[in-house]
């Protein structure tokens, strides 16, 4: 819009200028401070606002300082589309490792192949009981205002991937519930389905770069559920997808071998499994392996809309997690009370550099 109002002036009148904010600019002016960050810089200034420029400056300074950074997702950020920024932080190394839900883990992939028979319902807040049944009863499975087609997104992954368990069990192998993703995606059988730009598919960025993933709770998922169904009918063992354990033993593992130096810091978006099981790492392997010298958290961002006085972890505030042996007293601690699909695109787009 910007330029082509400045075009069209600037053609009319050369000597054109803009006022913005009662600051007097030429329109290439104009157009060199229109940047995401500047944006913020200029106008986020108090309260949540500048709480979320304080908590990207300091994701910014700890990369820049050496470390790694750790990224949680609760709720559905998938559905939510996180992956149209959440996929180049992947890619331009501004994330190391991931925590998920299992509903994330899978939904970026049903979004990748099936997104135009997605529904989305703007008025949900007024849909009657009889229209939520309409729903289901038309395959459609509603998160907030955005509906998931059944057939088109989990009965098209149900296939690929139960042909993957079935392999791997007759192998006598078994993998992490997020590495059967990776081998689906990496197979090239879903490329037929591709319904959005890949690049905007933080799952296929993931397993591009063979990214570390925890999965805590994996089973509270629909791909958990349909695995369970087969292990009930005998068609595959429980053994075959390794357990909520085995992530804790391999994030173990990706710790102690990553925390050298400036440190892991966690950007935990929402709250739940995903960003109290990973947290836990390091008082477990202090207290409970009694290991010396293991680091703490060396950043902590929250973003939560979780009231911190109904007794929650999800609203506890940071400094809760010192008494836990999580943090500690100088880790930088922010939290921004705010709508996670709001603010953490933002927070992505100031790391980039938008």
């Amino acid at each position: 819009m910007v330029d082509s109002v400045c075009a069209s002036k600037v053609n009319e009148e050369p000597n054109y200028r803009m006022v913005l904010y009662n600051k007097p600019y030429f329109c290439d002016e104009i157009m060199a401070n229109t940047s995401i960050r500047n944006f913020m810089e200029e106008h986020y200034l108090h309260f949540n606002a500048a709480a979320m420029v304080d908590a990207a400056k300091g994701y910014e300074t700890h990369l820049n300082e050496g470390g790694k950074m750790m990224i949680t997702l609760a709720g559905a950020m998938s559905t939510a589309e996180l992956g149209k920024s959440l996929a180049e932080m992947i890619r331009q190394d501004k994330v190391h490792i991931i925590s998920c839900t299992g509903a994330n883990l899978e939904e970026d992939i049903m979004n990748l192949v099936a997104h135009s028979h997605y529904k989305r319902v703007p008025h949900y807040r007024d849909l009657s009981p009889q229209e939520e049944q309409d729903l289901l009863d038309n395959h459609y499975n509603r998160v907030t205002d955005t509906c998931i087609p059944e057939e088109e997104a989990f009965r098209r992954l149900q296939g690929h991937i139960e042909h993957i368990w079935k392999k791997a069990e007759a192998k006598g192998v078994r993998y992490l519930p997020h590495e059967y993703m990776y081998q689906m995606l990496l197979s090239g059988d879903l490329e037929q389905y591709y319904e959005i730009d890949p690049k905007n598919s933080w799952m296929l960025a993931a397993a591009e770069k063979n990214l570390p993933i925890v999965c805590p709770g994996w089973e509270d998922s629909t791909m958990g559920n349909i695995f369970a169904s087969y292990v009930i009918k005998n068609e595959l063992k429980a053994s075959t997808v390794k357990s909520g354990i085995e992530y804790m033993t391999y994030l173990t593992e990706w710790y102690r071998a990553n925390s050298g130096g400036k440190g892991v810091g966690f950007f935990q978006i929402g709250g739940g499994i995903a960003g109290d099981f990973p947290i836990c790492v390091v008082p477990m392997m202090y207290q409970d392996l009694e290991w010396e010298e293991v680091p703490f958290w060396s950043y902590f961002c929250q973003i939560s809309d979780s009231t911190t006085s109904y007794g929650s972890y999800s609203g506890a505030v940071p400094n809760e997690k010192i008494t836990w042996g999580k943090l500690e007293i100088n880790t930088p601690k922010y939290i921004v009370e705010s709508d996670a699909t709001i603010v953490a695109p933002l927070i992505f787009a100031w790391v980039l550099g938008w």
